[in-house]
């Protein structure tokens, strides 16, 4: 069985943990309660701050149970928060070790820490069937895999700790005990760094030696940071490049979260890759990023060292060369939004008569005489409170579609305030007002055709950013 994650390589010979993140990719899901920069934004503007500290989980499991024949367990952990209802709510999912009952994943959990409330974490770990080793493992279906067993705490208690670590019992579903030993799982909590320093680098190798028989060796490297602690925490690898002594590796690319500092020692490590998980060590070398910079800038070659049987140092002619340094800056949502940029909110109200006569107390239309909003309001408000703070005049498009309007012809795309030379209203009171008025002057009609107001929303996000023109 083989790491689930995406790729062209299969069976456990893909790149994990050092591909590049772009500025405006989604944060990672941490059980709703993780930083997003719109939220802050929206607490800061009125005043408050969310008393939250964003943290990783760095998980390793040691004696896990052998479900395969055979070969070793491949492994994988998932990672829910417990709500107060008891329901679960996934946090995220580690990539799959090949065949090891011991393994030490690369991906970290991120997670949102509110020192004020109680968080009940649960871990399970799962043996990933051989025939799902190249499906992505947010695609894998839990019920389709061998359970190994979980463990669950509160995250306090493992932040509290002095070397932020615990160790947990591996036990049946539910916390039922067993005769049987499930292993352990150790989780090691570190605080996300705030740095936006990030680094591309490009590895090569020349003469490694040869750990195989009748082939060459199929190499990758393994890149660790020391923890305080002093135990190597793995952070990415790259992919394996078969029967070649003289590999090079696509680029990687590392935050300066997941590498700490550029004086911290990192451990590198050259393995042959085998697909029983015995991958055989070719040797290491330890450099912070800053020797790395050096390197690459001299252009000189490092020695990878291994241990001898008598625990003794051997420099070996095998070379690590840096091809490419490139030290960067990632930039956030609101880097983005304090230089100018802006976004506009658009809104599309859907009048086809499938949402029910707006008279009737079942519509979605239903304007509910207490003030209680129906679904479209509470839609407008709910995004529209967020997204104006972005948007400097707050003057937004709004549309209707599938309705009758006053002229007597079913239009699927009309302004919704009933302007025909504007189609624009004054903040989200505005979309509110021109809804409710829409609603005594436009009949629900049909057919649910939303092309027409898809195009005219594309060609207002193409047009200058000079919006008095607009119709």
């Amino acid at each position: 069985m083989g790491g689930c994650v995406s790729g062209d390589l299969k069976g456990g010979k893909q790149a994990i943990g050092g591909t590049l993140h772009r500025p405006m990719d989604p944060p990672p899901n941490n059980g709703g309660g993780g930083h997003n920069d719109a939220v802050d934004f929206f607490f800061r503007s009125r005043g408050l701050h969310a008393l939250t500290t964003q943290i990783e989980l760095a998980l390793s499991a040691s004696k896990l149970l052998d479900r395969d024949v055979t070969s070793k367990s491949d492994p994988m952990a998932v990672v829910y928060f417990k709500k107060t209802n008891g329901s679960l709510e996934e946090v995220g999912r580690t990539e799959v070790i090949l065949n090891s009952l011991n393994p030490s994943w690369i991906q970290k959990i991120t997670v949102s820490y509110h020192f004020e409330i109680l968080q009940p974490i649960l871990f399970q770990i799962y043996d990933v069937d051989t025939k799902y080793h190249n499906v992505p493992v947010k695609s894998l279906k839990l019920e389709d895999q061998q359970f190994l067993g979980e463990a669950s705490c509160y995250l306090s208690e493992i932040v509290t700790k002095r070397n932020r670590m615990v160790t947990l019992n591996l036990q049946n579903r539910n916390g039922h005990g067993n005769l049987r030993n499930l292993g352990t799982l150790t989780i090691h909590t570190e605080e996300t760094a705030t740095s936006r320093t990030a680094i591309e680098l490009a590895f090569r190798c020349s003469n490694l030696d040869n750990k195989d028989l009748f082939s060459l060796s199929d190499p990758f490297l393994r890149i660790s940071r020391i923890a305080e602690s002093g135990a190597p925490i793995p952070i990415c690898k790259t992919e394996v490049v078969n029967n070649n002594l003289s590999p090079v590796w696509k680029p990687l690319h590392l935050s300066m979260q997941q590498f700490g500092s550029k004086d911290s020692p990192l451990v590198i490590e050259c393995f042959d890759f085998n697909s029983s998980g015995n991958h055989v060590l070719i040797g290491k070398v330890q450099k912070s990023v800053s020797d790395l910079e050096k390197v690459h800038i001299e252009r000189s070659g490092v020695n990878f060292i291994s241990a001898s049987h008598r625990g003794r140092e051997k420099v070996l002619k095998g070379q690590l060369f840096v091809e490419r340094f490139l030290e960067k800056e990632q930039y956030s949502f609101l880097d983005y939004i304090s230089s100018g940029f802006e976004l506009n909110f658009m809104v599309a109200v859907d009048f086809t008569a499938s949402n029910g006569n707006p008279r009737n107390p079942d519509s979605l239309h239903y304007i509910d005489p207490s003030g209680r909003l129906n679904s479209y309001q509470q839609a407008i408000m709910e995004v529209g409170e967020v997204i104006q703070f972005y948007d400097s005049d707050r003057r937004f498009p709004a549309w209707g579609f599938g309705g009758r309007t006053p002229a007597g012809t079913i239009s699927h795309c009309f302004n919704l305030n009933g302007n025909p030379n504007g189609v624009e209203v004054e903040g989200v009171e505005g979309i509110m007002s021109a809804y409710a008025a829409a609603l005594h002057n436009v009949a629900l009609a049909g057919p649910t055709l939303f092309g027409q107001v898809v195009n005219t929303a594309a060609q207002i996000a193409g047009w200058s950013p000079d919006r008095s023109s607009r119709n």
